[in-house]
């Protein structure tokens, strides 16, 4: 049994985050990209989860695939946008009987069409968190944000929910940020609270200036203006992705100079970022 706790209490984690596919070359294309990876003898992966429970299935079966299909302990993304117990109980069931021990308990985006809205028995990650424990033993994560939640009323107020929900868990990955003092603030902010346990540092490589934007409005991370002027004054997208690597490698040292308990990289389904900030820092690779 691979728990992520222990991975954490025995040294430092590097991990990589991956969307499920959904079709049949999307499939072979993230397969290829845990090939490529898989050589960096990752801790573990973590697979999502679409707004409103919308990619339950896709997930599901990913999560199951690579327990299956390759060495490395998967960690299942579950929300409480669309769910039931009842719902939340199977699948927990079928993630236990698999050998699945590790899942990131999450309160999910509700889905942008109305008539996607599904019933939900829960109202905050704690919610499921609590239920999670009444079925098994996993090894529970949570998210945290450096810079608060979106839908936090202030950044004192996200502070406490997450020290309530990681009194719960077991430990934390964070939402990506570009400026290592909103990480250092968080984790200073939670043991302040009484909070000692992992916060696992979340780091998005910037190879797609509007992309990343885009994803950065919507989790509540700033896109400094600093790292724009950076990537702009990049005449080709080579030179831009180069710049993004460059950052994020610069980010990622400062992490581990700091103390991290390890590095959880937003990889996009795709390996080369990550695989060249792997070889920039000099970690190892088989």
């Amino acid at each position: 049994m691979t728990r992520i706790s222990d991975l954490l209490a025995s040294g430092r984690t590097f991990s990589f985050e991956f969307s499920p596919p959904k079709s049949a070359a999307a499939s072979l294309s993230l397969g290829r990209t845990i090939a490529e990876l898989e050589p960096l003898a990752p801790s573990f992966v973590s697979i999502t989860y679409g707004a409103g429970g919308s990619t339950r299935e896709h997930t599901r079966d990913t999560v199951l695939w690579v327990q299956r299909e390759t060495n490395i302990p998967p960690m299942a993304h579950l929300t409480c946008v669309g769910h039931t117990r009842p719902e939340i109980s199977d699948i927990i069931s079928t993630y236990v009987n698999a050998g699945v021990h590790n899942v990131l308990a999450l309160a999910g985006d509700p889905p942008k069409d109305p008539a996607d809205v599904r019933p939900t028995d829960y109202t905050y990650a704690s919610d499921l968190i609590s239920h999670i424990r009444e079925l098994s033993d996993m090894c529970i994560g949570v998210a945290a944000h450096p810079e608060g939640h979106p839908r936090s009323p202030d950044l004192a107020t996200d502070r406490k929910f997450l020290a309530h929900k990681l009194s719960l868990a077991d430990f934390a990955t964070t939402q990506f940020f570009f400026d290592i003092d909103h990480y250092l603030s968080l984790v200073n902010d939670l043991a302040d609270l009484g909070v000692t346990k992992p916060v696992v540092p979340g780091v998005m490589p910037v190879t797609n200036i509007a992309q990343v934007e885009r994803m950065a409005e919507l989790s509540g991370a700033a896109f400094p203006q600093w790292l724009r002027e950076k990537l702009e004054s990049g005449s080709t997208p080579e030179d831009v992705r180069r710049i993004g690597v460059e950052a994020a490698t610069q980010l990622c040292a400062r992490l581990l100079d700091a103390g991290a308990p390890g590095l959880h990289f937003y990889t996009m389904n795709k390996s080369t970022a990550t695989r060249e900030i792997y070889l920039q820092l000099g970690l190892p690779v088989a």
